[in-house]
């Protein structure tokens, strides 16, 4: 369950999404990535507390119809079929885009079709299946980032024969460790936090756990220490030993990405292709993760008749197989506006991700609040500091969303992101309010309690 939320969060975030927010901050990145790691904790110790006592189909989706109303879960599991939708199609694109960098006569929409015909393989397979190759997938990305980690703090402190270690001297050049003062750590939030995106796997994949009590205690302290653990100190490394002037470049392209740089400053040959590689498999590994949990938010909302019923209907081996269909859309319209020629393919998905999955998690926070109001706590552990711990997280995200009048990529996002909220709502209240059966929410809430 943990390699799963972190085959999410590895992705094309770390990878490439870096570049953009050490353009915001400078060296001070690091400082936002720390926060951001705190706020990520908030939602993931939340998030892991709920799900260990009702390990619900729909996570946090059906605990926010629990504890806010039937309205709020709604709205908070369509919102997130969009986000995973819309980042399967955008990391997708980022594979076709590194398959470029060995076959630049291949097409970005020929590498999204051939990418997206793997995954969709993957997903149709029995559920132990996809979760041993999405393990598989994670732990190939977990080790390059150790990998990466050791190679730069040798680099950093002891350097090679023929170049002399840096140490942190970097980190306070071109401008000081502040360039552009502490507003920009705040201005740099807004792509940081998106780098994140995943960690709510963790209350989706607890339906389908074997132990999930036991298995969300573990995987909801793990994953939160590993991410924090590889985001802040692969950052620091990054920008100890590359001017962050030249890390700060951002892009589709692989050669802008931060790690690229890094490795090819070592000079050993083959390294950037072996990079090359590693991103790859980051954002496929990324790919694989979403449509999983589209398919799953959708096959909930079908049961819950909040979605067409034929959404609802599984294979013999339990795999939602309509959901996974259904959820290929962001693949389709990936392949379709690469194929037309449109530029920036991927800022134009990730503007609408960034929106939808902040809203996504100041839902879970407050949820989490109203469950630990009514009196009811985890089965396995409690988030430490409980309701104020959620408070600061949605303080926060506030603060994040605060950057939309500073950010113009953030203004675009709430251009897509509010009329889709208002398309949701609309649709709620002259459509699928009358077809909401609270029972159905009750048995849910017993199937999950006989399961822990």
């Amino acid at each position: 369950m943990a390699m799963i939320a972190m085959g999410s969060a590895l992705g094309t975030g770390l990878f490439l999404g870096s570049g953009e927010a050490i353009g915001y901050a400078g060296p001070a990145a690091i400082v936002s990535f720390a926060i951001g790691s705190l706020i990520a904790a908030t939602i993931a110790l939340s998030m892991g507390e709920m799900a260990s006592r009702h390990p619900v189909r729909g996570g946090f989706g059906t605990l926010a119809a629990r504890y806010l109303s039937p309205y709020w879960g709604f709205l908070t599991r369509w919102l997130y079929w969009i986000v995973t939708v819309a980042v399967t199609g955008t990391e997708l694109v980022a594979c076709a885009t590194y398959l470029a960098y060995w076959f630049p006569a291949v097409p970005v929409w020929a590498g999204i079709l051939a990418f997206a015909a793997i995954i969709v393989g993957i997903n149709l397979a029995s559920v132990g299946s996809f979760g041993v190759i999405e393990f598989a997938l994670s732990s190939i990305k977990v080790i390059a980032v150790l990998v990466f980690i050791l190679i730069g703090a040798f680099l950093v402190f002891f350097g090679l024969p023929e170049q002399s270690a840096p140490g942190l001297s970097l980190l306070t050049s071109e401008g000081g460790f502040l360039p552009m003062g502490w507003s920009s750590v705040w201005i740099a939030l807004s792509v940081v936090m998106f780098s994140f995106g995943g960690i709510e796997l963790l209350s989706i994949t607890a339906a389908e756990a074997k132990d999930p009590a036991l298995s969300i205690r573990t995987a909801a302290r793990t994953t939160i220490v590993r991410l924090a653990f590889f985001y802040v100190l692969s950052i620091g490394i990054v920008l100890a030993l590359v001017p962050w002037r030249e890390a700060s470049s951002t892009g589709e392209d692989v050669a802008t990405s931060p790690f690229v740089m890094v490795f090819d400053r070592i000079g050993i040959p083959g390294a950037a292709s072996v990079t090359n590689l590693i991103v790859l498999i980051a954002a496929l590994s990324a790919a694989n993760a979403n449509l999983y949990a589209g398919s799953r938010i959708l096959h909930s909302l079908a049961s819950d008749r909040l979605a067409p019923r034929l959404a609802a209907r599984t294979s013999r081996r339990g795999v939602p197989v309509v959901g996974i269909a259904a959820s290929t859309v962001g693949i389709v319209g990936a392949a379709v506006l690469a194929f037309s020629g449109v530029g920036g393919v991927f800022g134009y998905m990730m503007s609408l991700v960034v929106f939808a999955v902040i809203t996504v998690w100041m839902l879970i926070l407050i949820s989490y609040i109203a469950f630990r109001r009514a009196g009811v706590q985890g089965a396995t552990f409690r988030m430490p500091g409980g309701i104020v711990s959620a408070g600061v997280g949605v303080v926060g995200l506030l603060a994040v969303f605060a950057t939309v009048f500073v950010r113009e990529s953030m203004q675009i996002a709430a251009m897509v992101g509010i009329p889709a909220v208002l398309v949701a709502t609309i649709l709620y209240f002259t459509v699928a309010r009358r077809r909401i059966d609270h029972s159905d929410i009750d048995a849910a809430f017993d199937e999950a309690e006989s399961m822990r």
